[in-house]
């Protein structure tokens, strides 16, 4: 049987993997949603030559690493995934198919993309053989979502010296394949002032909400359309009641850049932002603490060809071969491309709603773009 029609056949047990992902939250700060997700993805790529290995977490679910042996002396494949999402428990629940579309939280980013990988190589074990092929590094950690920052090492401990890379974000609306990302960042913003009661004792206070009003202020102002920076400050928290002056208060900010030194830059900016808010408040203290940053996505030598190597493949599943513009949200495939890899991502099923209760994938294009990873790595097939 051909990969093409053994993927046909399995329609029905690719439906019921998805829902097998899909109805466990798996948000990234739920461990315990995410450890029986891992878990069904070790049941789920149980497969004679591929070896896996629960890496333990602290703070997230496990990270997943999954090897095959393959031929010897061959540079090794890397397939990336993410198996957290970003909807905490509760908030959005359940898998639900509704004529072609399947819906639920997570279906189209990332689970989608993480089952069409599965069946992709259960094909190839039941034809060509997994050791008939380079070897395989599979790597789907947990904190995707939170930028990584556990993941990222991992993903350099497991993929260096890889030929290629494909990670399975979800898929363009036009299918259309990512090769060039934004990079990303983040930092957390606390001012700290000194708390008073309102009534009695206002003047005595020193708001850290002001204070940090002003730095939201100063740091949205870096951003600019011409030079793709963005600094979006997404979360705000502080004080403990009307009546008291707040004494501590918290911004979660987000940043895209198009340069790894701009992302430096842009942090040195916002500390000098820091600064100056706080100088605008007397007895304030704000300070900028750095989180998990990714490199930009961008082209190394080979990634072209790897592009068109796998459109063709993706364009006989009845997908398209097109190039993405540059995307202005990153994934692990920043990490990857930066180790100099060749990397191509997108390549999850087509769909829309990601990181909304409108989640939903286009079920027929979960089986394409399982037939297009199929072929591609049977194409390495000695």
């Amino acid at each position: 049987m051909s990969v093409d029609a053994w993927v046909t056949s399995q329609g029905q047990a690719i439906d019921d993997a998805l829902r097998s992902l899909v109805e466990v939250n798996s948000f990234s700060g739920n461990r315990a949603g995410g450890n029986e997700v891992v878990a069904r993805l070790v049941g789920l790529f149980e497969l004679p030559g591929l070896s896996a290995q629960r890496v333990p977490s602290g703070r997230f679910a496990d990270h997943l690493v999954l090897r095959s042996k393959g031929q010897r002396g061959e540079a090794p494949v890397a397939l990336l995934g993410h198996s957290d999402t970003v909807f905490p428990p509760g908030t959005f629940e359940g898998y639900r198919a509704d004529g072609g579309l399947r819906r639920g939280p997570g279906v189209f980013d990332m689970k989608g993309g993480l089952v069409s990988v599965a069946f992709a190589l259960k094909a190839l074990a039941g034809t060509v053989g997994l050791d008939a092929l380079p070897p395989l590094r599979v790597v789907i950690v947990s904190d995707e979502e939170v930028g990584s920052p556990e993941g990222g090492a991992l993903i350099r401990a497991f993929i260096g010296g890889a030929q290629a890379c494909l990670v399975f974000e979800p898929g363009r609306g036009n299918d259309a394949i990512v090769t060039e990302r934004q990079g990303t960042g983040s930092v957390v913003c606390r001012a700290h002032g000194t708390a008073a009661h309102s009534g009695n004792a206002y003047w005595e206070g020193v708001s850290a909400i002001r204070a940090l009003a002003k730095f939201v202020d100063g740091a949205e102002a870096l951003s600019d359309r011409a030079s793709g920076t963005i600094v979006n400050v997404g979360t705000i928290a502080g004080g403990t009641s009307k009546n008291t002056v707040p004494a501590e208060a918290t911004a979660g900010v987000d940043l895209r850049f198009q340069t790894a030194p701009d992302g430096e830059r842009l942090v040195a900016t916002l500390e000098a932002v820091a600064a100056k808010a706080a100088a605008a408040v007397p007895g304030a203290r704000v300070e900028v603490e750095r989180g998990p940053m990714r490199a930009p996505m961008n082209k190394v030598p080979g990634a072209d060809e790897l592009r068109r190597r796998y459109g063709r493949c993706a364009r006989a599943a009845g997908l398209s071969d097109e190039e993405a513009p540059r995307q202005g949200g990153g994934s692990d495939g920043n990490t990857a491309a930066a180790m100099g890899i060749p990397t191509i991502d997108g390549l999850g099923p087509r769909g829309r709603g990601f990181h909304t209760h409108d989640e939903q994938v286009e079920f027929e294009t979960v089986l394409q773009r399982t037939r297009a990873l199929a072929n591609f790595l049977a194409g390495f097939a000695r």
